[in-house]
């Protein structure tokens, strides 16, 4: 259906089917690719949301995001899937692969390829493709391109979200939604399993600077996060296969980063191995748990 085919449910149906209703502008036939923007990076307008992908030719994720329907900015920071901080071997690669210059294109049917050459002091080469499956379905491919062995293997992708998103929620083993209270410490951790948290605890976030403290909370029942703003009904769903993340992470919900995070990879690869892992973030209408799970469900069958 086109995105002006009516309201949406307050199951919250994935706006790349039913977007929200139009308003202050008549919305085009979705336009699903990006193309390259004035300045650098590249522009994207899929009738629900536009914006940049790496703006200036920055390593950075979506920036600025707007919700066309409403005007509201959603992404802030680095902004949307950005690439950020690289572990392995004990040691942290720099400060963020978003300071890492890159190679960036655009591929046939509009999908961005973002590439990171690998370097003396970054003994891999990183590859993430960005892609639209919907006017509001925003998929990520990752791949790491190891040129030696590598122990502990980590790509910590954030996203930025506007700061209307007050809410946020993980789903927890038992399929419970949690949700990140100030209560529980500043900085929250989901893991996987136990394996999980020796990973997180293994030193890498007590690296200088900008170290981080993690209290580590219930294990993930799968690795889906959720930030609403409580006003508009909007949420912002992050999800990724349970085998490719091994962590869910957030600040509490109303701390001033409106962050959420994906621990991927977490494991040794070799050299010459191509790993790979994958995301996605969706943008829903007041959404109920139900639809969030059957959303999940939906994308990891997808493969």
């Amino acid at each position: 259906m086109g995105c002006c085919s009516g309201r949406v449910s307050r199951r919250g149906f994935l706006l790349a089917a039913t977007a929200l209703p139009c308003v202050r502008r008549r919305c085009p036939a979705a336009d699903l690719s990006f193309h390259p923007a004035e300045g650098g990076g590249f522009a994207f307008d899929t009738g629900v949301l536009n914006g940049v992908l790496q703006a200036g030719g920055r390593s950075t994720g979506l920036l600025p995001v707007t919700h066309l329907p409403s005007g509201a900015s959603l992404a802030r920071s680095m902004g949307w899937f950005g690439v950020y901080r690289v572990f392995s071997d004990g040691r942290r690669y720099g400060n963020g692969m978003w300071y890492v210059p890159s190679e960036s294109q655009v591929e046939a049917g509009g999908a961005v390829r973002v590439r990171w050459p690998a370097a003396d002091d970054r003994p891999f080469e990183l590859i993430a493709v960005y892609r639209w499956s919907g006017p509001g379905t925003l998929d990520l491919s990752l791949e790491a391109r190891p040129q030696r062995d590598l122990t502990g293997f980590e790509v910590f992708l954030a996203c930025y979200f506007g700061s209307q998103f007050t809410s946020a929620t993980v789903l927890a083993e038992g399929g419970r939604f949690l949700a990140a209270e100030a209560a529980q410490g500043q900085w929250q951790m989901f893991p996987r399993g136990p394996q999980a948290v020796a990973l997180i605890r293994d030193g890498r976030w007590k690296i200088p600077p900008n170290p981080v403290d993690w209290a580590i909370r219930p294990a993930f029942e799968r690795p889906l996060a959720v930030r609403r703003d409580p006003t508009s009904g909007l949420a912002l769903a992050v999800m990724s296969p349970v085998e490719d993340c091994f962590a869910v992470a957030t600040p509490h919900q109303e701390e001033a980063h409106y962050s959420t995070y994906l621990s991927l990879f977490g494991r040794d690869v070799k050299q010459g191995e191509r790993a790979a892992a994958r995301a996605r973030l969706a943008l829903l209408e007041s959404p109920d748990e139900r639809a969030l799970v059957d959303l999940y469900g939906a994308y990891v069958k997808q493969g």
